[in-house]
Formats: structure tokens, sequence, C-alpha cells
């Protein structure tokens, strides 16, 4: 095995240990919340997270899961010259971190579904694929309120968006690779769908409505 090689297998296990660190377990233990696995969709990320109600706790997971994506990418590219990681290497890490996310070593291998993470790569591997793909998430997520089905969707589209801008290549891989689990992992998620159970993302119109309730027996009036 040459040293670029092992350079890269290293590189790798090194961006899955950055991804194995879970936001939404850390910040619950920070901030004295309940554990995310214990409640909710028992999914470890800021979706589930924001049940609790605390939206600090939410946001900071978001970040968190998305920037330890974003990072792991961006020092492989930093180092791709120097320890001659390549496009491939690049790639790999991009791959590793997400998969980090999803089947996490420091939590017995039980992660979150990879969507903020997923993100955060897309942001450093491919920035315009990154920002087109978020475009699309927040395009569904808004017009829906199904932030499954925005993940779905933006999941599909993203290899899509790699191949017609940038041709395929390792990097159209990693991307394949990524959203295929992303979707496998949403399964349960297609079936509530499918059913018509699937939680819907709140409005401020319907939030008003429900701190409001004068205000809609009037409109019934």
């Amino acid at each position: 095995m040459n040293t670029a090689t092992m350079n890269m297998i290293l590189f790798a296990m090194g961006a899955y240990l950055i991804g194995s660190v879970s936001f939404a377990i850390v910040v619950s233990k920070l901030l004295r919340l309940e554990d995310p696995r214990t409640y909710g969709s028992q999914n470890p990320g800021a979706t589930n997270v924001l049940r609790t109600g605390n939206k600090l706790a939410a946001v900071l997971t978001l970040l968190g899961d998305c920037a330890k994506g974003w990072f792991a990418v961006v020092l492989a590219i930093y180092f791709s010259t120097p320890l001659e990681l390549g496009i491939a290497g690049v790639s790999l890490a991009a791959f590793a971190v997400f998969a980090g996310h999803v089947w996490p070593v420091f939590f017995g291998f039980k992660g979150g579904k990879g969507v903020a993470t997923a993100l955060g790569v897309l942001l450093a591997l491919s920035p315009p694929v990154g920002v087109t793909t978020l475009c699309t998430w927040v395009i569904i997520a808004y017009t829906y309120r199904y932030s499954s089905l925005a993940a779905l969707v933006a999941a599909v589209f993203a290899p899509i968006y790699q191949l017609l801008l940038f041709g395929p290549g390792v990097k159209l891989v990693a991307i394949f690779l990524m959203s295929a689990v992303l979707i496998y992992r949403h399964r349960g998620n297609i079936a509530n769908l499918r059913a018509g159970t699937e939680t819907r993302l709140a409005r401020r119109s319907d939030k008003k409505s429900q701190e409001d309730p004068a205000s809609e027996q009037a409109k019934d009036g």
C-alpha cells in the first residue's frame, strides 16, 4: 500500500470520527435536556430535539451537525495536495463524515438521518450543488410543510444537480451514496407520508391561531 492510499484511509477514519460526534446528544446533555433517543422519533437530530420546545438546542444541533460535515471536507481539501489525497480522498472523507453521523462509533452505531451533515458536506464538496440543494429543501418544506418530504426531494436532486453542473466523477459517486443512505434512513417517514400521518411543520399563522383562539372564532362567525 503506497503512502497516498494510506493517507486517504487515515483521513477517512478521522472524518468518520468527526462525524460520530452527535450534537443532538452532546447539546442535550449540556443543556440538561432528555436524551433525544428516548422520545419522539428517537432520532438524534435537530427536528427531534425541537420537540422539547427548546429552540436554542435545536439550532445548536443543526449548526453543529452541519458544521462537522463542512469542516471534515474543508480539512480534506486543505491537505489534499500535501498528503496526496486528491479528489478521490476528499470524496471519501466526505462520505466518511456523513457515515459517522449515521452510524456513530461513540453511540452504538445508532445515529441520525444525516440531513444537516449532508448539507454541510455538499456546501464544502460542491458549493453550487449545496446551495441549490438547500434551496430545493426550502421550497418543498415551505410549500408542503413536510421536513421529511423536503429532505427526500433534496436527496433525489442533489446527485442530479452535481451531474448537470459538473458531469460524472468521484464527487458524484460520494453524493449519490449519501443520497441513497439518506433516502433509506427516511423509509419510516416515507411510510407515514403515504399513510397521511407524517407530522407537518408549523407555520406562524398556525401558531398565532393556537395562541389566539378568539380570533379564530371571530373568523368562523
